[in-house]
């Protein structure tokens, strides 16, 4: 009888399609937020700058507070900190639409979303969740990363396109208010199913995540993964646009993340074959190499159609490179810090983003939206350029450190 399926093997195991649900329904919203509220408050206000300037300041603040949320989470436990820490979230939303309904000052808007930071990184805790479960079974470890990345793709696509749905049929504020909902009742859901959450991990004097070796040349490679995230999005919205079909822009991004998605399952159903630092930067270099597609299909076609096909196949580099390199920052994090770890992953991809809109944003403002397709090309080669210089200093450090263990 042939072996069971990865993602079969995977749901077997008691608790673990619950968990997966109600996470599924909480990550779901981390793609409606953005939008709902740049329409909520551009719809209102009839400012794209303020929305913009109020979604960039709830970014910054996410990525300073997420990574103090993941280390209360690994110090006192999922269920005790993930509640209370998107309750507080959810408030932060329904002040952000009171304010916008009610014509309060600017300046309450940035508090308000501000106060969304505290959200929990429920990705983080599944895939915390899974590195318990499936501690030694290194198979079963990488068919889960790849689900969960898998599922960030998925929600990367339907959450933006639920919120623009949700605001344009009913009214501004109906995607935000679906979002909290969906938020609350996820994380209940995930945070009751106490038979598969890891124990908290008594504080030992383990360094910070950001003094482990071989974690800070990781989180340089995943920002600059997040500029060819960010980039990406500004530059094709701005190629849609020129083309006169900037309605579109959504279905051609969506193309780039079906691909991604489709390559992560792909690619865990497969099964790992060999270490994951013998395995990324041969990911890395497919990404570096996919990405100049957009590149060449906006110089030479000059069509939309061209340009979606070339970043549906971009996007299939970009799962297994982010599985990979969230396998090694799994393996390389102290176990008291996992959720912390992770956390920084999230900052430093945000960090990225940020980037790369500024830089795409700038290049096309200072040129063609088709020679701006370079910036994410860069910001690829970038990713690689950066694994490649640090790989050798780093595993000499990483040995440095194992043999000092051992004389200890």
């Amino acid at each position: 009888m042939p072996p069971p399926h990865p993602y079969r093997r995977l749901f077997a195991v008691p608790g673990t399609r619950a968990f997966t649900a109600g996470n599924l329904m909480a990550r779901l919203p981390m793609g409606m937020f953005s939008v709902s509220a740049v329409v909520m408050i551009a719809g209102t206000r009839g400012s794209y700058a303020l929305a913009g300037a109020v979604t960039a300041a709830g970014l910054a603040a996410t990525a300073l507070v997420a990574p103090w949320t993941a280390r209360l989470v690994d110090r006192y436990g999922q269920a005790r900190i993930a509640v209370p820490a998107t309750l507080f979230a959810a408030l932060g939303s329904l002040a952000l639409v009171l304010c916008v309904r009610g014509d309060a000052p600017d300046w309450t808007l940035f508090a308000a979303y501000a106060a969304t930071a505290t959200t929990p990184n429920t990705g983080g805790m599944s895939r915390a969740r899974w590195n318990h479960l499936l501690r030694g079974d290194p198979a079963g470890l990488h068919a889960a990363n790849s689900f969960e990345q898998a599922a960030d793709e998925l929600c990367f696509m339907l959450g933006p396109v639920l919120a623009a749905f949700l605001c344009g049929t009913f009214f501004p504020e109906a995607g935000t208010l679906a979002g909290v909902l969906l938020l609350v009742s996820g994380v209940l859901v995930f945070a009751a199913q106490r038979a598969t959450e890891p124990p908290p991990v008594a504080r030992t004097a383990s360094a910070s995540p950001l003094r482990t070796p071989g974690i800070p040349p990781l989180l340089a490679c995943f920002v600059a993964t997040g500029a060819v995230f960010g980039s990406t999005e500004v530059v094709t919205i701005a190629y849609a646009d020129a083309e006169g079909h900037r309605s579109a822009a959504g279905v051609v991004l969506a193309l780039q993340a079906a691909g991604s998605c489709a390559a992560g399952l792909v690619y865990g159903a497969r099964g790992p074959h060999g270490p994951a630092d013998r395995r990324l930067p041969w990911c890395l270099l497919a990404m570096a190499a996919l990405m100049s597609l957009p590149l060449l299909a906006a110089r030479t076609a000059g069509t939309l159609p061209v340009l979606a096909a070339a970043l549906l196949v971009a996007g299939m580099a970009t799962a297994p490179t982010m599985v990979t390199a969230m396998a090694l920052v799994q393996d390389r994090t102290p176990p008291d810090r996992l959720n912390e770890g992770m956390s920084l992953v999230v900052t430093a991809l945000l960090a990225g983003l940020a980037c790369g809109s500024v830089a795409g944003g700038s290049t096309v403002e200072h040129g063609s939206a088709a020679g701006a397709f370079a910036v994410p090309a860069a910001a690829a080669c970038t990713a690689l350029l950066i694994h490649t210089l640090t790989r050798g200093a780093d595993s000499r450090r990483r040995n440095a450190c194992t043999s000092s263990d051992r004389t200890h």
